[in-house]
C-alpha cells in the first residue's frame, strides 16, 4: 500500500534529510512511500522513492488519493512562522485524507509556535481529525493538549526522530572548532562580533582550525563569506577558517566526529554532533534547540541574551575536547523510539 509523506524535503537540508531516513527506515513493511519533494530529482535518487511536488497542493492532493495513509513527517509543520499560507496547506491535506476515511499521523511533530488567534482556532479544528500523534517534546505536547487533543491514548512522547540517527566515533581530540551556524535576525552587528571575537580568541589560544558546516545550503552556506564582506570577520579568525560543503548527513557527522568542538545554532547539527561523539555547546534562535541541549547537559545561549566574550571563551575552553556525557546520549536515543512504535501501532496491516 502507498503511504503518503509530507514535510519540508528535498529542501537541501541536512536535517530534513536525516528525518526522512531515519522516517523511511521506521516504515513496517508492505508500505511503499510516496514523498513530497521540492527538488524531486534529490529525493528519488538518494532515497530510492517516488515523490510528487510538495509546492503544488493540487498534485500532493492528487498524490493522497493514490494513497492509502498520510504522515506528516518530522519537524513542526503545523505552526505560522513559516506563513499562515503554510498552515493552510497542511489543513488541506488532514481535512481530505479525513474525508477519504485514511489514517492521519503526526510522526516525531513539534508544535507551533502559532502566533495567530486564527492560526490556533484552525489548529484546534484539526487535532481531533488526526488519528494519532507522537511528539518530539513536552512542550508540543501541552500545547496540543491545551488546543483540545486531550492525552489521547494513541498519542506518544519521545525526543526528536533524528536521535534514531546511526551513530559513528568520535576521533577528534585535537581537532577543529566546527561550527554549524546560520543566519539569524535575532544577531545584530555587536552580537556577530560578540561571537567572533570569542571564536577567535578561542581559535588562538587552543591553535585550532575552525571550519564552518552549514546545513541548509539556501541558507547556510556563504555565511562565512557574508560575514566577512560586512567586516565582521576579525582577520585572524578569517585565516583560520573555512567554509565545506557537506551533501548528505553522514558527511557532516564525519567532520563532527573529528572535531574538538562543534557549536551548532541549529537542533539536528546538535543532534547529529552528539550522534557523532563530538563535544558540543549551542546557541539557541529557538526553544527547541535549548531542549536538546538541557537534555544532554551541555552549554547554551539564547541568541536573545549573550554573555559576555569571555564567559563564551571560557564555556567553550571548558567543553573543548570533552566528549558528552554518553548516558545523556543514549537516553535521547531510547526516548526516540516510540515514533517507529506509533507507525506500528498505527498503520493498517503492520503490528506493534
Amino acid at each position: 500500500m502507498k503511504i503518503l509523506i509530507c514535510g519540508y524535503y528535498g529542501e537541501h537540508n541536512l536535517g530534513d534529510d536525516a528525518l526522512l531516513q531515519c522516517l523511511l527506515q521506521e516504515l513496517p513493511k508492505g508500505w511503499q512511500p510516496l514523498v513530497t519533494a521540492a527538488d524531486q530529482e534529490l529525493v528519488q535518487k538518494r532515497f530510492k522513492v517516488a515523490s510528487c511536488d510538495r509546492r503544488s497542493l493540487s498534485a500532493t492532493l492528487r498524490a493522497l488519493g493514490q494513497s492509502a495513509a498520510l504522515v506528516l513527517g518530522g519537524g513542526s509543520l503545523l505552526q505560522d512562522s513559516t506563513s499562515f499560507k503554510s498552515l493552510l496547506y497542511y489543513a488541506a491535506l488532514i481535512l481530505a485524507a479525513k474525508l477519504q476515511a485514511k489514517p492521519i499521523l503526526l510522526w516525531g511533530q513539534g508544535l507551533g509556535p502559532l502566533r495567530r488567534r486564527r492560526s490556533r482556532a484552525l489548529v484546534r479544528l484539526l487535532l481531533p481529525l488526526v488519528t494519532a500523534a507522537s511528539w518530539r517534546d513536552p512542550e508540543s505536547a501541552g500545547l496540543a493538549a491545551q488546543l483540545g487533543r486531550g492525552t489521547a491514548s494513541a498519542d506518544l512522547l519521545g525526543t526528536d526522530p533524528v536521535w534514531r540517527f546511526p551513530a559513528q566515533h568520535w576521533r577528534g581530540l585535537g581537532g577543529p572548532i566546527v561550527l554549524a551556524w546560520r543566519p539569524t535576525p535575532l544577531l545584530n552587528d555587536d552580537g556577530w562580533r560578540r561571537l567572533l571575537a570569542a571564536l577567535q580568541q578561542l581559535a588562538e589560544e587552543q591553535q585550532r582550525e575552525v571550519l564552518w558546516l552549514p546545513f541548509h545550503r539556501h541558507q547556510d552556506r556563504g555565511l562565512l563569506a557574508g560575514l566577512a564582506a560586512q567586516g565582521l570577520l576579525p582577520t585572524g579568525l578569517a585565516e583560520r577558517s573555512r567554509e565545506l560543503q557537506p551533501e548528505r548527513p553522514e558527511e557532516a557527522m564525519a567532520v563532527a566526529s573529528g572535531a574538538g568542538l562543534l557549536v551548532a545554532m541549529r537542533l539536528h547539527a546538535l543532534i547529529l554532533g552528539a550522534l557523532s561523539g563530538a563535544p558540543c555547546a549551542a546557541l539557541s534562535y529557538d526553544p527547541k534547540v535549548a531542549a536538546a541541549a538541557a537534555g544532554l547537559g551541555c552549554s547554551c545561549h539564547d541568541l536573545r541574551q549573550l554573555p559576555s566574550q569571555q564567559l563564551l571563551v571560557q564555556q567553550w575552553s571548558a567543553q573543548l575536547d570533552k566528549p558528552l556525557a554518553q548516558a545523556a546520549v543514549q537516553r535521547q536515543v531510547d526516548a526516540a523510539a516510540v515514533h517507529q512504535l506509533l507507525l506500528a501501532r498505527s498503520l493498517p496491516g503492520s503490528t506493534p
